[in-house]
């Protein structure tokens, strides 16, 4: 005598669990970042990007612009800055319009997962790329060119609220610029001629207080430039503070001006965010 087995049906068969908020952000932010290590010119450009500026500037700057503060100390220091705007505020900018375009989004939309899944898992790829880049700069700046790294709890504690205040900030603001691109090939030009500009005024690729007044003036209404003061106090001496335009690195300044672009960030990603391109309506 032999049995048939039936398959179950939907009344019997066990229901899947839902995934819990933290995991579904961690599973959405393991998609991105697998999404990105499979896209090599991105991976080369924004982890190899800071790695060769920082080996040609320190080979064609190698004198001191204080006593004994060396050019590359401080170029460092810009590029550790540098290199979180790119993985934040470039990144998003650029890549956000294409999965537009391409409808990615607006499938997105019209599934179950929360909206907030979505911004998660940007998230959690730039916290984790852009630990990824600073440990990045910071082991062949030491190794090459002798970058002492903090030697205090309190400066660590500096360079950690910095940089999270900073990558938040141009995280917000990556969101919010990919609202301006039409299409999928304007991302690049609408975000990187951005990044560019801000880059020369913020006193990343010159000594900021070089610059003629008025560039300093403007670039001081934006992130960078504090974000690039705020890892200087961490990285050069203290007696350095001097020669910053206000004296003193500022770092009550630097946490100000950070944390309301956070809030300005999160206002225009409110207000400006789209999910579908205007001919989807």
């Amino acid at each position: 005598m032999s049995t048939t087995m039936t398959p179950a049906t939907p009344a019997t068969a066990m229901p899947r669990r839902r995934l819990g908020p933290v995991a579904l952000g961690l599973r959405q932010g393991r998609l991105e970042i697998t999404q990105f290590l499979r896209s090599r010119e991105s991976v080369v450009f924004t982890l190899g990007f800071p790695v060769i500026m920082i080996m040609i500037f320190a080979s064609i700057f190698d004198g001191e612009i204080a006593p004994g503060v060396r050019f590359t100390q401080y170029f460092v220091t810009g590029m550790i800055a540098t290199g979180l705007m790119t993985v934040s505020f470039q990144n998003l900018g650029i890549w956000i319009p294409i999965e537009r375009d391409r409808g990615v989004l607006k499938r997105y939309r019209g599934t179950p997962m929360p909206k907030w899944a979505y911004f998660a898992g940007k998230v959690i790829l730039v916290v984790v790329i852009g630990v990824a880049e600073t440990a990045l700069l910071l082991a062949v700046s030491a190794a090459l060119f002798d970058l002492e790294l903090p030697g205090t709890a309190a400066k660590w504690l500096t360079f950690g609220w910095v940089s999270a205040l900073g990558i938040t900030a141009c995280t917000l603001c990556g969101i919010a610029i990919s609202s301006l691109a039409r299409s999928s090939r304007s991302g690049s030009a609408v975000v990187t001629p951005v990044a560019l500009v801000l880059q020369f005024i913020s006193g990343v690729f010159f000594v900021f207080t070089q610059l003629p007044s008025w560039m300093q003036q403007v670039a001081a209404l934006f992130p960078l430039k504090w974000m690039c003061q705020g890892l200087r106090s961490v990285f050069l001496p203290d007696a350095f503070g001097a020669q910053e335009p206000g004296g003193s690195f500022e770092l009550g300044r630097v946490a100000l001006v950070l944390a309301a672009w956070c809030v300005i960030g999160l206002l225009l990603c409110l207000g400006t965010f789209r999910w579908t391109t205007k001919r989807d309506g």
